[in-house]
């Protein structure tokens, strides 16, 4: 086998999808049969198998790298990502710890300080797969030390018999949150929920009375509106009780990376864990998520692993502070889209998106209804009725200039609009404005 024609090919197909993305339409109507094969009984020669998955399988993809792609909060990739993140296949390093891979090591380092210099956090950044994972991490990590606190070590005893754990939560939380908490034993019902303002916003003076172990969930970004939780209140009242804080910030974190929406933000530095997906708003590829924690001991009492062949090291190791052993890099992409960007950089990506939010709201305000405060990069629409709004979903969606997301909003069904790709342009949101009317009309 030529390998180095193999690749060749592989960087040809992948450049050819790329520079045709942001001209094709966004959703997918290929037929996708080519793939209902049996398993080859004898091998076959890898460049056809190449030519099948591109030749068919390209046609089958969502444009979601494209400017155009407003659904799920979901980025595009940077180049800069895709190019180190090539490179970074070809290392095919395990990043569990600093013996099997030197650079990853490195990079994890320097990585996690840019993150906290960017974002303010007085913390260490762990990568996971996506927010549920950064989620499942820090609340395992909360849950551990609290009950550490009350005179219960988990990871001995388990959770049967242990004294029980206050959690609380917005009722507009995610449920990618609650799932977290179903899956570290904490209960996705067993919560107490905090009322929330007309944005999702929790009402601080709705706080309950609590004592005894507490974690506080609170929200950078609510999903469908984008608003912040009232983190400096959520601080004083955790703080007085010696709770957990915690923040779900899949995209809403990133706005610490723009001094103008410090207003919003003020306060999210008091917490003691986040959560947040760079393959959102950073724009690197899939799966990318960070987990920050205040005192990177909490991670390690709960994720720490014992075996004879694994060699100790003064150096930080990643698999004791994950759920994960094994782990890819993903802090080679980070660090790519970081060093390129700058400081500068990533707060334009994040101002210039919020900005196309507003303009995407004043261009369909009047013949549509803006239902939320635009006040990041959520825009949440309805066409009147909830037929008439699914209708306009659906005929959106398949006119192809752009694609936008279904949800519900305070019972009403709404078409959500999120903008978060870094290739997205002015011309864009023309583009994409004019063909929301147009199926609206």
């Amino acid at each position: 086998m030529d390998v180095s024609r193999l690749l060749a090919e592989a960087a040809a197909r992948g450049q050819r999808y790329v520079s045709g993305v942001s001209s094709r339409p966004v959703a997918s109507t290929a037929d996708l049969s080519a793939f209902d094969e049996a398993l080859p009984e004898m091998s076959c020669d890898p460049m056809e198998t190449l030519a099948l998955l591109d030749d068919f399988g390209s046609p089958g993809t969502t444009a979601s790298t494209g400017p155009r792609y407003f659904g799920f909060v979901t980025g595009g990739t940077l180049p800069v990502a895709l190019a180190s993140g090539w490179l970074g296949m070809a290392w095919d390093q395990n990043s569990a710890l600093p013996v099997m891979s030197p650079v990853a090591a490195k990079l994890h380092s320097v990585v996690s300080a840019w993150l906290s210099s960017l974002l303010g956090l007085p913390a260490t950044a762990l990568f996971v797969s996506g927010a549920s994972m950064a989620n499942t991490a820090a609340l395992a990590a909360a849950r551990d030390r609290q009950l550490a606190r009350a005179g219960w070590d988990v990871q001995a005893d388990g959770l049967f018999g242990a004294p029980p754990v206050s959690v609380v939560v917005g009722e507009a939380a995610h449920s990618t949150l609650l799932k977290a908490l179903g899956m570290v034993g904490l209960g996705r019902s067993r919560v107490h929920r905090v009322p929330v303002d007309s944005q999702g916003r929790m009402i601080a003076s709705a706080l309950p009375a609590l004592s005894g172990p507490v974690i506080v969930c609170a929200q950078a970004g609510e999903v469908n509106t984008g608003a912040f939780d009232p983190f400096e209140d959520i601080v004083s009242w955790g703080r007085e009780r010696d709770a957990w804080l915690h923040v779900d910030g899949a995209f809403g974190l990133w706005a610490l990376a723009d001094p103008s929406l410090g207003a919003s933000t003020s306060g999210l530095d008091g917490f003691d864990s986040w959560a947040t997906d760079a393959h959102k708003w950073l724009n690197v590829s899939y799966d990318s998520g960070i987990v920050f924690v205040r005192d990177p001991a909490d991670l390690r009492r709960s994720f720490a692993a014992s075996a004879g062949y694994l060699p100790p090291d003064d150096a930080f190791e990643a698999m004791h502070h994950t759920p994960q052993s094994s782990q890819r890099a993903r802090q080679i992409e980070i660090w790519a889209v970081l060093r390129t960007l700058g400081r500068a950089g990533v707060a334009d990506l994040v101002s210039r998106s919020c900005r196309f939010a507003r303009d995407i709201a004043d261009g369909v305000r009047g013949r549509l209804e803006v239902l939320n405060d635009v006040v990041l990069n959520q825009v949440l629409v309805a066409a009147g009725s909830d037929s008439a709004t699914a209708r306009l979903i659906a005929d959106v969606q398949a006119d192809g200039t752009c694609w936008c997301g279904p949800s519900v909003w305070r019972g009403r069904r709404v078409m959500r609009i999120s903008v978060s790709g870094w290739n997205t342009t002015e011309s864009d949101v023309d583009k994409t404005v004019a063909a929301i009317l147009r199926c609206a009309g």
